[in-house]
């Protein structure tokens, strides 16, 4: 089982998309487990406020450092909580989540992840306590919980079982460094259009062999920089 412990301050945003799809399956079927610990709950100060402004001037507010180093303490006295367990902070600038990244953190049975919220997170939380910053891409969301989801998905369905094929994530765009040829399901006519007759004939070594060169074929034109790494032999 692959347990996500997950700091935030709004720990209330998880119930619905945990309880449902891939991920509510997932839980349900204990092959992960996901806590949400408030970072309001590690705090010493009666307002229980868990950020401050920032030292130099700025605009925004940073996330205090004493709840999160709080919080992984509280954590740490689970004998089970390894030393090796991974402690990420969702961050922009962090080194960006692809399927190859999501592959060697599904290996973990533990993974601990800090939300970044307001402006930022006081520079201690990455230098001294995490043991890697991950971004989900190049742009701005308000807080580190939509990414966190984003990460719990696409560890979750890299789970033995979560998926019910496995044949579909072996072929997800990405997995083999291409994107995903066209998929096309029953009516094989619809409004004219009609669905590629390889895909009608049976004829399995075809569909394989079609598949693959629009595969190709789509991340040249979509995604040319995906070629460079990816297994096209």
């Amino acid at each position: 089982m692959l347990r996500f412990d997950i700091l935030t301050v709004f720990p209330e945003m998880f119930e619905s998309p945990l309880s449902s799809g891939v991920v509510g399956k997932a839980l349900k079927n204990k092959i992960i487990d996901v806590r949400c610990l408030d970072l309001r709950d590690f705090t010493s100060n009666i307002h229980k406020s868990v950020d401050d402004y920032p030292f130099g001037g700025g605009g925004g507010m940073i996330l205090k450092p004493e709840p999160i180093f709080e919080a992984v303490d509280y954590l740490k006295q689970d004998s089970a909580l390894k030393q090796s367990v991974p402690i990420i902070l969702l961050s922009p600038q962090g080194s960006k989540l692809d399927q190859s990244k999501a592959e060697n953190l599904a290996k973990n049975d533990r993974i601990v992840l800090i939300c970044g919220r307001y402006d930022g997170v006081d520079e201690r939380v990455a230098k001294h306590l995490v043991t890697e910053e991950v971004s989900i891409g190049d742009y701005v969301i308000s807080g580190g919980e939509l990414a966190a989801m984003v990460l719990i998905d696409a560890l979750t369905r890299l789970q033995r079982n979560a998926v019910g094929s496995a044949e579909s994530i072996k072929d997800d765009s990405h997995t083999s460094g291409l994107l995903q040829f066209p998929q096309y399901t029953r009516p094989s006519v619809f409004r004219e259009w009609e669905v590629p007759s390889v895909l009608l004939s049976g004829n399995h070594g075809q569909i394989k062999l079609f598949r693959e060169r629009e595969s190709i074929q789509r991340t040249l034109e979509r995604r040319p920089d995906l070629l460079d790494g990816a297994d096209i032999n």
